[in-house]
């Protein structure tokens, strides 16, 4: 009997909702798709749904097409004209962003910017990150790219006379790299025993966001955890509490002015921290913040993590993939580091100044971001029933805008899967959300906050690395052999780490 009640009524009314919303679809078309089972629909292609994969299939459907994941309507957009629809012309209806268990559970019921619904709370967070956290005024997080990336520089500079030909694991460079910048930009701090264990904490994180959930599909299961998720949720979560409560009541107990030059993320949201949460650290702190915005510690959690993943994988694997895709093309190696020269000459390394006079330099940086987007699926939620294209989107869809695909649409780029940074020589299409064939910090109100800090980190590592150094592939390995396939999760980093050999060029001593 129990089995019956939890599971076969269940299943009659999932079948009369399915028939239910049949009936209503009939009444507005949905986009074609590939035809699904009974119940589960196309749960059994999950692992197909990437990047690639998505792209394959639009082939064959169109630049929207449609995929019932058990209870779940997802949809797939692969052509700039439909993200133009879903990014601008109805881009308050395509707002929200939909969040699993796992996501929901670990950014504290949607406290974040990344997760939470389109609405007064997130237009304050994202004022929040625009103008305090991500500000160009912000001096500390600026300075952390230039101070890590220096400190990067003189760590290649520095190696021993044995160690001189050995190639480096550029991905496992840039990756330590990024994460120091975000670490000192967020905490204040470089420690590398705390850097480890939060390091830790991201990659249980990052685990659970991906793992698959069978009740987000069907969410009358999901009080059962079939999977045992609720166990390792808690105590990933209990982890992240301990750490950033023990950062933020450091910070609380040692207050610096609000316009203080060396403010970490950190301080700037005290200034907003209710008083109660601050009362909990056992001092007398009160907000001075004018602003009647308040936040509490999870806000704050749920902030540092969205600045973590955000700034972190995605910064790295851009990096990696500008080193590796002008490895494999040397002309372009070589005339990029040509303009490094002329520009700035070999007695100096790169100033901030440097990068708005490197114009073949930007393009590199652009073609790099067209055919390698930071994150290559942007996920969306619909807020109501709309209509695009000529078809229904349901309230409550998943939209996956496959950015990726868009930059190498045959219809809006010649030669859409080759390198060719030349392209962008003679052309005004730019990365800021205007040009929907080009949208690798997406478009709209849900456009990536971040998007100067991280173009900064990008432009100003990969500026130094090829201005200080020669880069050779080791073992003589040609250009052509560079294996330049990817691996899907959150970014689609390089599957095989670039390995190659830096031998500086400059007149000057780097190491000072």
């Amino acid at each position: 009997m129990e089995f019956f009640i939890f599971f076969f009524i269940p299943c009659i009314l999932l079948l009369m909702d399915f028939t239910l919303r049949r009936h209503w679809m009939r009444k507005f078309p949905l986009p074609p798709g590939p035809l699904g089972f009974p119940i589960i629909g196309n749960l059994l292609i999950m692992n197909q749904l990437t990047h690639r994969g998505l792209a394959k299939l639009a082939e064959k459907y169109g630049g929207l097409l449609y995929l019932r994941l058990g209870y779940l309507n997802a949809f797939a957009v692969s052509s700039p004209e439909v993200a133009k629809q879903v990014l601008q012309v109805q881009d308050q209806a395509f707002s929200n962003r939909p969040a699993g268990k796992a996501i929901r559970y670990l950014t504290y019921q949607r406290a974040d910017m990344a997760f939470a619904h389109y609405g007064p709370f997130w237009r304050q967070m994202r004022k929040l990150c625009v103008m305090r956290l991500f500000s160009r005024r912000r001096s500390e997080s600026w300075e952390s790219v230039r101070d890590k990336v220096d400190s990067t520089v003189r760590f290649l500079a520095n190696r021993k006379n044995t160690e001189i030909s050995a190639p480096v694991n550029v991905g496992e460079l840039v990756f330590n790299l990024t994460t120091n910048i975000i670490f000192r930009a967020a905490f204040g701090s470089t420690s590398n025993s705390d850097q480890s264990k939060f390091i830790s904490i991201l990659q249980e994180f990052s685990k659970l966001f991906g793992a698959f959930n069978i009740g987000d599909f069907f969410p009358f299961l999901g009080w059962m955890d079939l999977q045992g998720m609720n166990q390792r949720l808690e105590k990933a979560r209990g982890s992240l509490d301990q750490f950033i409560d023990s950062v933020i009541d450091d910070h609380i107990r040692n207050p610096k002015p609000n316009d203080a030059v060396n403010n970490d993320m950190v301080d700037d949201m005290i200034a907003f921290l209710d008083t109660e949460d601050a009362a909990v650290a056992g001092t007398s702190y009160k907000n001075d913040s004018q602003s009647s915005f308040k936040i509490t510690k999870n806000n704050m959690k749920a902030i540092i993590m969205d600045v973590m993943f955000g700034g972190t994988e995605t910064v790295a694997s851009a990096i990696e993939w500008a080193m590796a895709e002008l490895l494999k093309s040397p002309e372009d190696m070589k005339k990029v580091q040509q303009e490094l020269c002329d520009v700035i000459g070999l007695d100096r390394k790169v100033d901030e100044s440097d990068l708005e006079k490197l114009p073949f330099f930007k393009c590199c940086m652009k073609e790099t971001l067209r055919l390698h987007p930071p994150i290559p699926l942007l996920l969306h939620e619909t807020a109501q029933d709309c209509e695009v294209a000529g078809y229904s989107i349901p309230a409550r869809s998943r939209i996956m805008v496959n950015v990726w695909a868009i930059g190498r649409d045959k219809s809006a780029w010649k030669d859409a899967d080759t390198y060719h940074p030349a392209r962008f020589e003679s052309s005004e299409v730019d990365f800021r959300g205007g040009f929907y064939e080009f949208i690798p910090f997406g478009s709209g109100r849900r456009s990536c906050p971040g998007m100067q800090l991280g173009l900064y980190g990008l432009e100003m590592t990969v500026a130094q690395l090829l201005h200080c150094f020669t880069w050779q592939l080791p073992d003589g390995m040609k250009p052509s052999e560079l294996e330049m396939g990817d691996v899907f999760g959150l970014t689609a980093p390089l599957a095989v780490r670039l390995k190659a050999i830096p031998t500086p060029r400059l007149n000057c001593s780097i190491i000072s």
